[in-house]
C-alpha cells in the first residue's frame, strides 16, 4: 500500500506515551454520575460454545446514546477551556460518536455541530438531530470527513472533537474495560472491537494496570482490516470506505494517537467475516435477549467464530460496543439463516 503506509517507533518505549492509565482513572471521576455504569451479562450457552470459557460482557449497548462513545466524548468536552465551550464543538461521525458529542454538548452547555454521512443509518441521523445539534450530511464516497469537518472548524472556529483520535477520547474510552475489572476481577482474555482504535487502545491501558495478565485482542471485520495489518507490520495501513455492516468501524485507519498505543499494549489483532459477524449478532439477540448492533457483536463474534481460542475455564471479557442498529435493516440482515 506504497503511500499510505506510515512507520511508528518501536512497542515498548513508553517514555512519549500520549495516554496513561491516570488518565482513563482522571476521567472515570469526570464521568461519575454522568454516564451509566453499564450492567455485565453472561450466558451459559455462549460459554458451551466458547468451549467451556466462562464469558463476561460488558454491555455498552446500555449506556448513554446507546454506546461507550459517550465516555470519550464527555470527557473531552468537560476538559476544553471556557473559551472553546462558548464557541462550540465539531465533530464527524458515522453516528455513535455523533450521538454521544450531541450529548456531551447538551449536558456542559456546547454547541456542536456533526458531521454525518448521507448514508448514515437512519436511527442514529434521527438519534443526533433529537439532541438538538446541527448536522452537515457528506456523500462519503466523494468526500473526506476528515476534511469535511476541519474547514467547519476553521471557519467557524470550533474546537474538533475526534471520533478516536485524541487523548481525552481514549481515556474516557478505557473506563468501560475499567469498570469490567472492578466488577468481575482479572481476566484471562478481553476482547474489543476496533474502528479507529479508541475502544481498544483504552481498554488495553486498564488491562495492563488491573490485570496484568489478560490477553488483549482487538477485532475487527476482514472487510475493514486495516488495524490489523497495521498491528502485523508495524505500518500504518489505510482503507477508503471499507464495504462492512459494521458501520462503527469504517474508518479509514487508527489514529496517530491510537496506533502507537495499539502496538504497545495489545496482545493481538483478528478479524471475523461479514456471515460471522450475522451470526453472533443474531445469537446474542435471540439469547441473550438484548440489542446489538453490527459493530457491536464484532468483539463476541471472535470468539463465537473460533477466531480467537479461548481455553475451558478461562475468563473471557467481551466488550458489546453499542446498540444502536436501525431495525429496518436488521431484520433485512438477519432474515437469512446464515
Amino acid at each position: 500500500m506504497k503511500g499510505n503506509e506510515k512507520e511508528v517507533g518501536d512497542r515498548t518505549d513508553l517514555s512519549d506515551a500520549p495516554v496513561v492509565f491516570a488518565d482513563v482513572e482522571a476521567a472515570a471521576g469526570r464521568l461519575a454520575g454522568q454516564s451509566h455504569r453499564t450492567p455485565v451479562l453472561t450466558s451459559r450457552t455462549v460459554d458451551e460454545r466458547a468451549g467451556g470459557a466462562r464469558v463476561f460482557f460488558k454491555c455498552e449497548n446500555f449506556q448513554r446514546t446507546g454506546s461507550f462513545k459517550f465516555r470519550g466524548a464527555y470527557n473531552a468536552l468537560s476538559l476544553l477551556s471556557e473559551g472553546q465551550k462558548e464557541r462550540g464543538v465539531v465533530a464527524y461521525s458515522s453516528g455513535n460518536h455523533a450521538q454521544a458529542v450531541a450529548l456531551a454538548g447538551r449536558l456542559l452547555g456546547v454547541h456542536a455541530t456533526i458531521v454525518m454521512p448521507e448514508d448514515a443509518p437512519e436511527v442514529k441521523l434521527a438519534a443526533t438531530r433529537g439532541y438538538g445539534v446541527e448536522v452537515v450530511t457528506y456523500d462519503r464516497f466523494r468526500e473526506k470527513r476528515e476534511e469535511v469537518g476541519g474547514a467547519i472548524a476553521r471557519e467557524r472556529g470550533l474546537a474538533l472533537v475526534p471520533p478516536y483520535d485524541h487523548p481525552d477520547v481514549v481515556a474516557g474510552q478505557g473506563t468501560a474495560a475499567k469498570e469490567l475489572f472492578e466488577e468481575v476481577g482479572e481476566l484471562d482474555l478481553l476482547l474489543v472491537c476496533c474502528g479507529g482504535g479508541g475502544l481498544l487502545s483504552g481498554s488495553a491501558l486498564s488491562a495492563r494496570a488491573l490485570s496484568p495478565g489478560c490477553r488483549v485482542v482487538g477485532v475487527e471485520p476482514e472487510k475493514a482490516d486495516d488495524a490489523t495489518r497495521s498491528f502485523r507490520t508495524g505500518t500504518l495501513h489505510r482503507i477508503e470506505n471499507p464495504d462492512t455492516i459494521a458501520d462503527g468501524v469504517r474508518t479509514p485507519s487508527l489514529g496517530e494517537v491510537n496506533f502507537p498505543l495499539v502496538l504497545r499494549h495489545v496482545d493481538e489483532m483478528t478479524t471475523v467475516s461479514e456471515e460471522g459477524i450475522l451470526r453472533s449478532m443474531r445469537l446474542i439477540w435471540e439469547r441473550m435477549k438484548i440489542v446489538v448492533e453490527p459493530t457491536g457483536a464484532l468483539a463476541a463474534a471472535a470468539l463465537l467464530e473460533r477466531a480467537v481460542e479461548a481455553e475451558p475455564g478461562s475468563r473471557v471479557g467481551v466488550i458489546i460496543s453499542g446498540g444502536n442498529v436501525d431495525l429496518g435493516r436488521a431484520t433485512g440482515m438477519l432474515a437469512p439463516r446464515y
